[in-house]
């Protein structure tokens, strides 16, 4: 009988180190984000249209290369046409990012607030479902404020069936990004100790006045990689390689349909080539680490400890990094944490991040502290953050 009960015992022991490290802690708390965190993070743009939001929030997966595009951008400026065509493909970012060069303001708000920008990403990540399901419950109380609403710049359409609301711009050729001021738009916050982000393109002073648009942005070269589109009812985000094409015929598209991020995972009544599901792609990370155990085991990258001390290395470095954009990109950027004040009651796990340079040494930096960080947690440390 003791030689039964020792057996059981053994296999036991050897099933349990068998499991990855987190994983019961995990399973205990699947969820990354609290209700309350996710409208928090995400207030600031669910009234962006459907076309722009999602290149957004596909991008905030990337906030290394969000960076990167911002400065490339704004040492760029004069560039337009087939020559910005041309220029940003041979650009080695993720195609969401790339979209974002034709609204600089929005880049540049997602750079300069990368705590935020990186929260949004790791949300993403982690609760698409409830992403999505956030956004759509933010503009359901938008509009029953009275503050959403059809108007020279945007269409607001309301499905019947579902109560889906649906952003549009009332030109397809230009949208208005709105600027707004959250604590006012949706009325009565529901949550006090979780007060909206305060995220707002530069130059923008928080009013009481419920919406304001920027000029618009006539759609054009960068507009060529915006693939991506809401399918609320599904819960994600699809993609479709061939919107667009009139727009920006210099895109290699096969290059990117090759790459076979999204092939094989089609979204509802998606078809082979349009409307595959969004898939993250890894290799575009840049060596940032993860949020949560189980997104970074689910692309093989660290989180823990070690992603800890990167952060507490660089924080308090953005404005050195601003300073470095005068000197056309050669010196190495340095990230901080940003715009926590306001949301200071957040996890403050997420902070900013510093390390790219022209030849890439950084990320692979920030990979070797990936691979560590694995190390540490497969010997039982695991750093909640």
């Amino acid at each position: 009988m003791r030689r039964i009960v020792s057996s059981i015992f053994v296999w036991a022991l050897v099933m349990l180190l068998a499991v990855p490290p987190g994983t019961f802690g995990q399973q205990a708390d699947q969820k990354v984000f609290k209700q309350e965190e996710l409208e928090q993070i995400l207030a600031p743009i669910a009234l962006y249209p459907d076309s722009l939001l999602t290149q957004v929030m596909m991008a905030s997966t990337y906030p290394l290369e969000i960076v990167q595009a911002d400065r490339w951008t704004k040492q760029n400026k004069a560039m337009k046409g087939d020559a910005l065509a041309k220029a940003l493909e041979e650009q080695p970012w993720d195609p969401s990012v790339k979209s974002l060069v034709n609204f600089p303001d929005v880049l540049t708000m997602m750079s300069e607030k990368l705590d935020w920008t990186q929260k949004l990403g790791d949300a993403f990540l982690a609760q698409q479902k409830d992403v999505m399901d956030t956004v759509q419950s933010l503009r359901k109380k938008a509009e029953a404020s009275g503050s959403l609403k059809t108007t020279k710049e945007q269409t607001v359409i309301v499905e019947k069936e579902t109560q889906t609301i649906v952003i549009q711009p009332a030109n397809p050729q230009v949208i208005y990004v709105p600027t707004y001021n959250p604590t006012v738009v949706y009325g009565t916050w529901a949550y006090p100790a979780y007060p909206p982000y305060p995220v707002y393109p530069p130059g923008y002073v928080a009013t009481t006045a419920a919406f304001s648009f920027a000029a618009g942005a006539a759609v054009g070269a960068a507009w060529g990689y915006a693939w991506g589109h809401s399918n609320w009812h599904g819960g994600d985000v699809n993609i479709n390689y061939n919107q667009n094409t009139n727009i920006n015929n210099n895109i290699n598209r096969d290059k990117y349909k090759q790459q076979g991020q999204w092939q094989g995972q089609r979204g509802q009544g998606g078809q082979a080539g349009q409307g595959n599901k969004w898939q993250h792609d890894a290799s575009h990370r840049g060596g940032v680490s993860y949020r949560d155990q189980g997104t970074a085991q689910k692309y093989n990258r660290g989180t823990g400890g070690e992603a800890a001390k990167s952060r507490e290395a660089y924080r308090g470095r953005a404005e050195q990094g601003r300073q470095d954009l005068s000197r056309g990109g050669a010196d190495q950027f340095k990230g901080r944490q940003d715009g926590g004040q306001r949301g200071g009651q957040m996890d403050r796990g997420s902070g900013a991040f510093s390390g790219m340079d022209r030849g890439g040494s950084s990320a692979r930096d920030f990979s070797s502290r990936g691979s560590s960080s694995r190390q540490s947690m497969s010997s039982g440390r695991r750093e909640q953050f």
